[in-house]
Parts: structure tokens; C-alpha cells; sequence
């Protein structure tokens, strides 16, 4: 009987916790300077109990062809914008490309989900720098913006972030 009522005690702190302790992530938490990369953003939760109707994304510097995963039952959009310094890719030089990727729809808050979207990680990223990608949640009723940049991954509103990293030095160039 002790130890039912121990479990239900941890059950209802663990599930009363702020909000704040469940962040938006990026699923891999390290990628390859120079490299495709996946981009995996879980959404554990809406706003405050609130259903999650829209999440956007931006696009950091250095982060390029930027092509968002269609999702059933959502309206995917792109801001497209200059950069701030001209970028190459494969050879080609670019001046601006996907700045922001919005999906707008219905998540209930009592469910989790993921948006996904596929970009290339430019060689004038450094390694061993880390790269956010500033979210704002809106919801039927109010939004969270995981946007922080200062401070860990504990922070309140951290923005998802991935830790780059240098090419393997024998691995080839593929896509």
C-alpha cells in the first residue's frame, strides 16, 4: 500500500510541473558542418493547456535549401529573405533562400507531434558552435516563444539548438 501511494505521489508532482519543463526541441542534437541535415522539431505540449494552431520556425544564417515535410491536416508556408552575407551552395551563390517555415493546423494539447524539414548546413559554419532555430508556438490561446539563445538547454524558452560539428575528414561529399 506504501509504495502505490509513493508512485501516485511522484505520478502527480511529475505531472503537475510547470509547462516550462517540457521545451521545443530538435530531435538530433548534433549535426555536420558542410552536410544535409534533418531537422526534427518536437512539439511535447500546447500553451498552458491550450491547442497548439500554428509553430514557426526560423531559419538561422548559414542554413540553406530549407524544403519543409508537407503534414496531413496542416498548411505548410515559407518566408523567403535575403542574407546577411551571400552564401554558396555547390558551387552556386545564393543571396536569399527560406528564412522562416510556419505550419499552421490543430495539435490538442494533450498530444505530442513533430514538424520536419531537411536543410543544408553551410561550410562558413563553425564547428563547435552551436545553432538555434528560434520557435514561437501559438496557441487558441496564447503562445510560447522558445526563442531564448543565452543560457542552456534548461533555460526558460530555450530555443531549440543543434551542436555543429566538423566533417569526418575522409568521409566524401554525397546528398
Amino acid at each position: 500500500m506504501k509504495l502505490s501511494f509513493i508512485g501516485g505521489a511522484a505520478a502527480a508532482l511529475f505531472f503537475s510541473l510547470p509547462a516550462a519543463q517540457a521545451h521545443v526541441t530538435l530531435a538530433t542534437g548534433q549535426a555536420t558542418v558542410g552536410s544535409y541535415y534533418m531537422a526534427v522539431v518536437r512539439v511535447p505540449h500546447g500553451c498552458q493547456g491550450s491547442d497548439t494552431t500554428r509553430l514557426r520556425v526560423r531559419i538561422p544564417e548559414g542554413v540553406l535549401a530549407v524544403k519543409p515535410q508537407p503534414k496531413a491536416g496542416w498548411k505548410t508556408d515559407i518566408v523567403q529573405g535575403k542574407y546577411d552575407q551571400p552564401q554558396t551552395l555547390h558551387g552556386a551563390k545564393l543571396d536569399q533562400g527560406v528564412r522562416e517555415v510556419s505550419w499552421s493546423g490543430a495539435l490538442p494539447d494533450a498530444y505530442y507531434d513533430e514538424f520536419v524539414f531537411r536543410a543544408f548546413l553551410s561550410s562558413s559554419l563553425k564547428a563547435g558552435s552551436t545553432l538555434y532555430f528560434p520557435v514561437v508556438q501559438e496557441c487558441a490561446q496564447g503562445v510560447d516563444r522558445w526563442i531564448n539563445t543565452s543560457g542552456g538547454e534548461e533555460a526558460e524558452g530555450a530555443a531549440p539548438r543543434v551542436k555543429l560539428v566538423a566533417p569526418a575528414a575522409a568521409a566524401g561529399h554525397h546528398h
